[in-house]
């Protein structure tokens, strides 16, 4: 295979958007371990002081994000994250208005490998989520294993994430004054394994976790696309019933991570690596879908209010996706 080198004449602004997206995948795939490693390495220098006094106040911060976390609005309006979405470009499309007396779950759709237009529209203020969602504040949630590892812990809350638990989420739906969007990733770490370019497949049949908590505190549904979100990466083929995809949902089950082999380009050439490809996103917010309050839900309310999200979905979909490029023919699918 010849490998396509990146051109010598490549203009400042688009190289620091390399070096944004450099930062944001090292951060997503490694950082997590490299604060884990310096955490310790500090008790064995002179700096061990760091680490006790940090090991004390973790200690005492221990259930911050659980109850809200603790975003930093000044990092969520860097300059980093502007240069991240401009290059894809990644847009954040509203249909509709959220009123701000109000709380909601989003449910964004569908995961992708990295998660891209999820991170960079609820995590950052890089597209105007404040300004399109007036008195609106957006919690994305991740896996609690995350909110464990020292210092990662916090750079992530500084994004407004909060732990995927019941309890962090039920934390902010329970706020009458409303004002919260905990935004859910509902096809979660299993997803990815099946996002690679033109796939529509999303894990959502059984996936009704979201409903139920929607439900229990009659907090309105809100269904997210993502158009583009996987046409980012390739991944290497892991068909269902596969030798990769059976140990892949094995380390998954075990772990509570997945681990999709996937590939685009790099940073001097375009022919292999772990960066993304520069391909737009657009993430589309849908209608907001009432939901009546009842604190012990059916099985059977919770299949029908599931069967209303389902349909929206759809619906969302099928009504913008000529608009974004994907075939007439195309559907979504679910599993």
């Amino acid at each position: 295979m010849a490998i396509q080198f990146a051109p010598l004449s490549v203009p400042l602004k688009r190289r620091l958007q390399t070096v944004a997206v450099i930062q944001w995948v090292y951060s997503f795939l490694a950082l997590a371990q490299t604060c884990i490693i310096l955490y310790f390495v500090l008790l064995f220098t002179r700096f061990w002081i760091i680490s006790v006094v940090y090991g004390i106040w973790w200690f005492t911060d221990w259930d911050t994000p659980s109850q809200g976390g603790r975003r930093s609005l000044s990092l969520q309006r860097s300059v980093v994250w502007r240069y991240l979405r401009d290059y894809f470009p990644i847009k954040l499309v509203k249909t509709a208005d959220l009123d701000p007396r109000e709380n909601y779950i989003l449910g964004f759709h569908p995961h992708g490998v990295l998660i891209a237009g999820g991170f960079t529209n609820f995590c950052t203020e890089a597209t105007g989520f404040s300004d399109l969602f007036p008195g609106i504040t957006q919690h994305f949630l991740m896996l609690p294993l995350w909110f464990r590892v020292p210092f990662f812990r916090d750079y992530i809350m500084s994004g407004g994430l909060i732990p995927s638990d019941k309890e962090s989420a039920s934390y902010l739906l329970r706020r009458k004054t409303g004002g919260n969007a905990v935004v859910i990733a509902v096809g979660g770490a299993p997803e990815s394994l099946d996002a690679r370019p033109g796939a529509f497949k999303l894990l959502l049949k059984n996936r009704k976790g979201f409903i139920k908590l929607a439900i229990q505190h009659g907090t309105s549904l809100v269904p997210v696309f993502s158009f583009g979100e996987n046409e980012l990466f390739d991944q290497v083929d892991n068909p269902k019933g596969s030798f990769l995809r059976t140990v892949q949902e094995k380390l998954q089950k075990a772990m509570g991570v997945a681990l999709p082999l996937f590939h685009a380009r790099g940073v001097f050439q375009y022919s292999f690596g772990l960066l993304p490809y520069r391909r737009p996103i657009y993430t589309v917010v849908g209608k907001p879908i009432k939901v009546a309050e009842n604190p012990n839900p059916s099985s059977e309310e919770i299949d029908r209010v599931h069967q209303i999200y389902t349909e929206k979905l759809c619906e969302l979909f099928e009504a913008h996706k000529s608009q974004y490029n994907v075939p007439a023919d195309q559907h979504l699918t679910f599993i």
